[in-house]
């Protein structure tokens, strides 16, 4: 049964609606302060309204754990690990329901009694939770998308497994709590997902092979570490009892669905300026961002035929690139290649104080889970900033599949060649997405710490591609600055692809074509972005937020002058946890810009 629930109507943004809450209630408030009892009798405002909103985001954060416990257990927070979210159609619409009480009682805090630190945590809050409408009602993923029911079961799962938070006794118990749920979530699958686009069907049986290997090899590995032994054998049962209602999904997409996925991947533009707005709060027109996107793709291009022109002024670029990325290990090699370039981009972050590691945990280079592969090349995954006790982060890179033919795996190692494994493990490693992983834990409060935003994420670890290029990496190695101009270009062709195919007709093919026409990728690696983007339609975020950062620091570099540091710069960035950079420019530098709920 589909779910079909109106959107009520909510204010715009936070001073509109303190504007109806003091219409209605200022005079009310007025007349109790003439007459009430004297001030030192009368308790704060402020303080009345921190104390009730520091109580309604802790009620507000259990309603997202018990809905998402595998967030929960993600973020570190481990009260809910033996618990399931319900996908029924019913539940969602409860879900919705709740959502907009949550919503309506944040409204109603006035926001002018708050510090700026509640103020914000209010926004951003607000912005989550129209983010949480906007897919339950208007986008409908659940409705469309396959591959959202057999992945939520692997990463339920997984989250268990990966980090060695509590003794295996203890995971386990949650493991067999969880998996005796999946088979009622892949039935709800079953029941809610209606005329899905074909690439999603597709996608969803690409990665199945990987998930349901995940769970007959990995997690039986992983569970050997337990010593209960009836424990052990009802993970034995349950665990089988996956297996067997992940390969009967399976069936039911290639020989029942797949014939019928004849939908539409487009959001629209409605839903996808909402979708920009309510996650990034960006509220620049479509037009805009595109051209923006546009101009910023000239001039890469532009750049990348100088720079291939100064390393070899007698070839043309796109083969001047192609001679530097054949200098690419071996699959068998890719994991020490990764590993071996790290020691050295710690040491630069440190030695030329470009930004403050604050903590020293362990970072593991691995193969990337199967599941993860159909879409993704690299990958990070660092502890959640509530994790007391499994803080390693994992590094994950994709080998070839054994299958493959010789040309396939030689277009995908193109990919990690000797200065992209440079320019990679900037993004996800040092100083990008583990560094930035390490200063989630010093965030200035729990909203902080637990909602962040793409456009800063991503564009932080892409800004930091060119930065440390900038700073000297590789001694200013021309080779390594047109790999990096390279990956750049293909940043800003999933910009311009996310648009086009969700807003102005794009297809897959012409999006593949795309990223290897104009972003000069290897038609492997394009095919596989423009899947992404089917999924992912605002994955301009990575271009979106570096060209944000580096306004912000322009504009904090006028503001400080001679007292301007780049670490510092680095370090204030990164301690407001990971929000729209709007909301940290009002921070760092005390301006207002962008969307504000």
């Amino acid at each position: 049964m589909a779910v079909s629930v109106a959107l009520n109507p909510a204010p715009v943004c936070a001073e509109e609606n303190d504007w109806h809450f003091n219409h209605f209630y200022g005079d009310k408030i007025a007349a109790n302060h003439r007459n009430n009892a004297s001030s030192n009798q009368l308790v704060s405002l402020a303080t009345q309204t921190s104390d009730t909103m520091d109580k309604l985001v802790d009620d507000y954060f259990d309603y997202c754990f018990r809905s998402s416990p595998d967030w929960a257990t993600s973020r570190g927070v481990h009260e809910y690990d033996e618990l399931m979210p319900d996908y029924s159609s019913e539940a969602l619409a409860r879900q919705a329901s709740a959502l907009k009480e949550f919503q309506t009682k944040f409204y109603r805090l006035d926001s002018k009694n708050m510090d700026q630190r509640h103020s914000i945590d209010r926004e951003l809050i607000l912005a989550n939770i129209k983010s949480k409408l906007l897919e339950l009602e208007d986008i409908q993923e659940w409705k469309h998308n396959p591959d959202r029911y057999s992945s939520y079961a692997n990463e339920a799962i997984y989250c268990l497994v990966s980090r060695d938070f509590a003794p295996m006794d203890k995971r386990l118990k949650s493991i067999v709590a969880r998996e005796k749920q999946i088979k009622q979530l892949l039935e709800h699958g079953k029941k809610n997902v209606v005329n899905p686009p074909r690439i999603y069907t597709e996608i969803a049986l690409e990665q199945l092979p990987g998930v349901i290997d995940f769970f007959e090899t990995s997690v039986p590995q992983k569970a050997q570490g337990a010593t209960d032994k009836s424990l052990l054998a009802e993970f034995e049962s349950t665990n089988k009892e996956v297996v067997a209602a992940l390969k009967d999904y399976q069936s039911y997409l290639k020989e029942q669905l797949l014939p019928k996925s004849t939908g539409s991947f487009a959001l629209g533009k409605d839903n996808y300026s909402k979708k920009l707005l309510y996650e990034e709060m960006v509220a620049t027109p479509l037009d805009k961002l595109l051209s923006d996107g546009e101009a910023e793709l000239k001039r890469l291009q532009k750049e990348f035929t100088t720079t291939a022109a100064e390393i070899d002024p007698h070839k043309k670029a796109r083969d001047v690139f192609t001679d530097i990325s054949s200098e690419h290990p071996t699959p068998d090699k890719l994991i020490d290649s990764v590993a071996g370039v790290l020691g050295d981009l710690r040491n630069m972050c440190v030695n030329k104080k470009i930004v403050t590691i604050p903590f020293d945990d362990k970072l593991q280079v691995a193969e990337m889970p199967a599941s993860m592969r159909a879409l993704a090349f690299a990958a990070m995954d660092t502890p959640g900033p509530f994790e007391p006790t499994a803080r390693e982060s994992y590094y994950y890179v994709t080998l070839p599949e054994k299958d493959w033919k010789p040309a396939r795996v030689e277009e995908h190692m193109r990919s990690f060649c000797k200065y992209d494994l440079l320019n990679t493990s900037v993004h996800e490693a040092f100083p990008g997405h583990f560094v930035q992983g390490l200063w989630e834990r010093k965030a200035p409060s729990k909203t902080a710490k637990l909602l962040g935003c793409n456009s800063n994420v991503e564009g932080w670890a892409h800004y930091c591609e060119e930065m440390m290029v900038n700073e000297g990496l590789a001694e200013h190695s021309k080779k390594l600055k047109l790999v990096q101009i390279h990956d750049a270009l293909l940043r800003v062709a999933r910009y311009i692809v996310g648009i086009k195919m969700h807003t102005a007709g794009m297809t897959l093919e012409q999006g593949t074509d795309f990223f290897v026409n104009e972003g000069f990728q290897e038609r492997e690696n394009g095919l596989r972005e423009a899947k992404r983007g089917t999924m992912d339609p605002t994955y301009l975020v990575y271009t979106l937020g570096k060209l944000q950062i580096l306004e912000l620091r322009s504009d904090y570099k006028k503001k400080k002058g001679d007292q301007y540091s780049l670490k510092q710069f680095h370090d204030e960035f990164l301690a407001q946890g990971s929000p729209p950079v709007s909301i940290i420019r009002r921070v760092m530098l005390g301006t207002e810009t962008g969307a504000k709920f």
